[in-house]
């Protein structure tokens, strides 16, 4: 597939800062320094320059932290059932500040992680630590494999261009083949309502067979992929974006959760409105109406402290890490607005070890603070654009 000149350039920034690395040995004040250096005037002009300096302190400590939390086999700390999920998340929150497998002072731990990630994949090419049952099970690996293997493709796709060797070839191997369990999965018979979309593992008693939340990681997967040069047909893009815009609820101005017979449910949150933003600029409709009123919404409905929810379905940090996402791709008075929100609810809520406490809704505790962790890090950490798949 020819690639266009922006995925290219992504590409070429990541095996450009890959290089830089090496040469220069990568002293840790270096890393962290150019990590700190926000991408954009405009992104910056969102906060004091005093309030980015409690921003750089408040991501350097939680990665401090992080790194305590490291099993031997290379793991971060949650739930058999969030595995690779978590230490996925855990790697792209040290990429999302500079840091690079095999160099400085985390080089080791990162290669160790992405190294446990690459184990955990299966014979039929889905992530996932623990196999999943048979049946649907809420919290289960029949529920949360596909998350596992969404977030574990994504960060591989991120972590490409600056693994080397046996552990790049690894990595090539096992994005290839998650790519073709996400396309089977994709598009396995369902209701045509939910054609193009993902779910779980296991159909969910008698209700739908996609939802947004996990679409929006599947296309950033597929998204992270194709940056990196993998092959990634514009159909399996297509017929996802044909879900998403199912998805949106005109009344509302905001993207549902899940669909039925009848249309939209009614189920919606910031969390799933922010992913329904993102996934848009993932396929390049990035100022579209529906983008524009969602964010619109998003404005209306500012993070006001950790467990502060808006909707049956909302989670402080999963909503925060999307939002911040959803409000870097709006850009102007989206950005202006939503980011500042964010970062006075991490920065009053990060307790003194460095660390989150774990989300407070919907049983979502049992992953633990190094889930929470990098989710809010993530959150921090946009407007320093050292993702691809995250820039504008």
């Amino acid at each position: 597939m020819k690639r266009s000149r922006q995925e290219k350039a992504w590409r070429g920034r990541g095996l450009f800062l890959a290089a830089l690395l090496v040469l220069t040995n990568i002293a840790a004040s270096v890393v962290a320094g150019a990590a700190a250096s926000v991408e954009s005037p405009r992104l910056a002009a969102a906060l004091p320059q005093g309030r980015w300096k409690l921003v750089e302190g408040s991501v350097d400590r939680a990665l401090a932290w992080l790194a305590a939390q490291q099993a031997a086999d290379g793991s971060f700390m949650t739930t058999p059932a969030g595995q690779p999920a978590v230490t996925s998340l855990c790697v792209m929150a040290f990429l999302s500040r500079g840091h690079q497998p095999g160099y400085g002072p985390y080089g080791a731990q990162l290669d160790k992680a992405v190294d446990f990630v690459i184990s955990c994949q299966m014979a039929d090419g889905l992530f996932s630590y623990v196999p999943p049952e048979a049946v649907h099970y809420d919290k289960r690996p029949s529920h949360t494999a596909v998350y596992n293997h969404a977030i574990a493709g994504l960060m591989l796709g991120e972590v490409y261009g600056h693994v080397t060797g046996q552990r790049m070839r690894d990595t090539k191997t096992a994005i290839m083949r998650a790519l073709q369990f996400t396309r089977d999965l994709q598009t396995r018979p369902k209701p045509a309502y939910d054609k193009g979309g993902w779910r779980y593992l296991r159909l969910y008693e008698a209700r739908s067979d996609a939802d947004l939340s996990v679409t929006a990681w599947q296309l950033m997967f597929l998204r992270s992929a194709r940056n990196a040069e993998f092959d990634v047909p514009q159909q399996y893009i297509d017929d996802a974006m044909g879900f998403v815009h199912r998805c949106w609820n005109p009344s509302q101005s905001v993207f549902n959760y899940e669909l039925g017979p009848s249309g939209v449910t009614g189920r919606y949150s910031r969390g799933v409105t922010g992913a329904g933003i993102v996934s848009m600029s993932l396929a390049g409709e990035h100022q579209s109406p529906m983008a524009l009123a969602a964010g619109d919404w998003l404005l209306a409905h500012p993070f006001r402290g950790v467990g502060d929810t808006y909707g049956e379905n909302d989670r402080s940090f999963y909503s925060m890490y999307y939002c911040s996402q959803a409000a870097l791709q709006l850009g102007g008075r989206y950005w202006q607005g939503i980011f500042p929100s964010i970062v006075n609810t991490l920065l009053g809520s990060q307790n003194p070890d460095g660390s989150w406490p774990p989300e407070s809704r919907q049983n979502d505790g049992m992953f633990g603070n190094c889930y929470t962790t990098a989710l809010a890090v993530l959150a921090l950490t946009p407007p320093y654009q050292l993702l691809p798949v995250y820039q504008r």
